[in-house]
């Protein structure tokens, strides 16, 4: 079986989401336990001096000026985890928590942060026997770290936390025992440096960002089809018109579009058309898309660099102890926010076009797609269902960010709302990918109308696909059934498979 070893420098963002499909076993590199256990001897020099460290020999917060006696530093520790365990809500999906996870140990492993191999190691071997910690997923506001959840993480380590095993729920030792597996006893700075980090803020926002980057290519395919439903022009593809742009993400989108839209018998039945130009939510998508795409490049920049980062506090630097803000999740609710607002702007430029689409902006096409306009409605109410998820998203896409409740007494007086901004991000994510379900309905109902004309090589067999999956509609029937049955197959990135080259527009790739 492979094995993913942590350093915690070379985590890359493909590593970290094929970890939930390839299940690599986990391991610490002998550099990473040789920093990690050099921190923890400079815990201990400090303690045995009798010198005040926060963190260290303090409480945490408000009580940071609160000296700890020796005798209850161990105290100290248990009670902080089992203090912090507030959170509440159903836990986060599997892969969510085992990304988690990694993401912690890969971050403890940089060796900054006074906790020894052994507390890795456990959390690693959970990992590696099939265990899932079960992280309620409300509770944090991204500052001091996400403090909530990762405290019912490390509940886990001392044998007072909940997983699944086997599929099965378990509490406290079981879960040890059930794996063969023994609790570990906390020593000084080690449940704080547990609890304290932006892990869960960072896996929220790669799941954004993973499935944002899914929903962008199928978007791109699902575009192209409807220039083709739509007898749209192809003009607004040139690629002189992208350079002159000068934008990245918008010259490469638009080559990805002329890949798909390589002529057909559509386009060459209306190229004496009388239509000057088409509406911007087809003529406008090289744009749109490209904006997007950047956004999310910024993104991936940012998450990458993340995934191997300290983000607990305080930091041990050879013999110095340093309190700083790296728990502090505003980089990575910035980034949420921003996303969710291109991924909104995905879904509510594909509603424009399901729009289109039901109002004979084709002449060839009844109105509504419907086999007898009047009798039947068609697409009528999937077009609805897209305007009120649309509309949801609008909201959604609120940015988080600029919220802030201060806690902890005042003491922490400025939070980030980072957890939030990622929730935020995948159910807008989650939205579109059924938006632009129905619009491929919709348009693949709109190329049928256009037979025995077909389409180009590349969305024929995107639409040989599709219809093997969910039938051309000959007349009213219910969709809820098509459009979910879509939209998991755009989440999963099928569509990709009928895309040349989408991995040269691939930001997790290249990060």
């Amino acid at each position: 079986m492979n094995t993913l070893l942590l350093d915690g420098q070379s985590l890359t963002l493909k590593s970290v989401l094929d970890y939930e499909r390839d299940r690599p076993q986990l391991a610490l590199t002998a550099s990473a336990q040789g920093a990690m256990s050099a921190s923890v001897k400079t815990v201990s020099d400090i303690l045995r001096k009798g010198d005040v460290a926060y963190g260290l020999n303090t409480g945490f917060g408000a009580l940071a000026n609160t000296s700890i006696p020796a005798s209850q530093l161990v105290d100290l520790q248990y009670n902080l985890v089992r203090s912090h365990a507030c959170g509440v809500g159903a836990p986060f999906p599997d892969n969510l928590a085992r990304r988690i996870a990694l993401l912690k140990a890969n971050s403890l492993a940089i060796g900054c942060s006074g906790i020894r191999p052994a507390v890795v190691e456990l959390m690693l071997n959970l990992l590696n026997r099939g265990v899932v910690p079960l992280i309620p997923h409300k509770g944090s506001v991204g500052a001091s770290g996400d403090l909530a959840p990762l405290a019912h993480l490390g509940l886990i380590l001392i044998g007072e936390g909940q997983a699944l095993v086997n599929g099965k729920t378990l509490e406290g030792l079981n879960i040890l025992k059930a794996v063969d597996l023994k609790p570990i006893r906390l020593e000084a700075k080690e449940g704080l440096a547990f609890l304290n980090g932006t892990q869960v803020s960072a896996a929220l926002a790669i799941e954004g960002l993973h499935m944002a980057e899914t929903l962008l290519l199928s978007a791109i395919l699902i575009g192209a089809l409807s220039v083709e439903g739509l007898a749209g022009s192809y003009t607004p593809f040139d690629e002189r018109i992208h350079k002159v742009r000068n934008l990245e993400g918008q010259m490469a989108v638009a080559g990805q579009f002329r890949r798909l839209l390589t002529g057909s018998d559509i386009r060459n039945s209306h190229l004496e058309c009388e239509r000057v130009q088409d509406p911007y939510a087809l003529r406008c998508m090289p744009q749109v898309f490209g904006a997007v795409h950047d956004t999310l490049a910024h993104a991936a920049h940012v998450l990458s660099r993340e995934c191997n980062s300290v983000s607990d506090n305080p930091l041990i630097f050879g013999q110095d102890v340093l309190s700083g803000g790296n728990f502090h999740a505003e980089p990575l609710a910035f980034v949420s926010d921003f996303m969710s607002i291109a991924v909104s702007e995905l879904g509510s430029i594909s509603e424009r076009r399901t729009d289109l689409l039901m109002r004979k902006v084709n002449p060839r096409l009844p109105y509504f797609l419907a086999g007898n306009p009047g009798v039947e409605s068609g697409y009528m109410i999937a077009h609805v269902t897209a305007a009120a998820l649309a509309s949801e998203n609008k909201t959604l896409a609120h940015p988080a960010s600029v919220d802030s409740i201060p806690t902890s007494a005042g003491q922490e007086d400025h939070v980030s709302m980072a957890p939030w901004a990622g929730q935020k991000l995948n159910r807008i994510a989650y939205n579109v990918s059924q938006i632009l379900a129905i619009e491929l309905l919709a348009t693949l109902q709109a190329i049928d109308a256009q037979a025995p004309l077909r389409t180009t090589p590349p969305l024929e067999a995107a639409h040989e696909f599709v219809r093997s999956m969910v039938p051309l509609a000959t007349k009213d029937r219910r969709l809820d059934r098509d459009i979910d049955a879509l939209a998991s197959l755009i989440r999963a990135g099928h569509l990709l498979d009928f895309m040349p080259g989408w991995e040269s527009l691939s930001v997790v790739r290249t990060f």
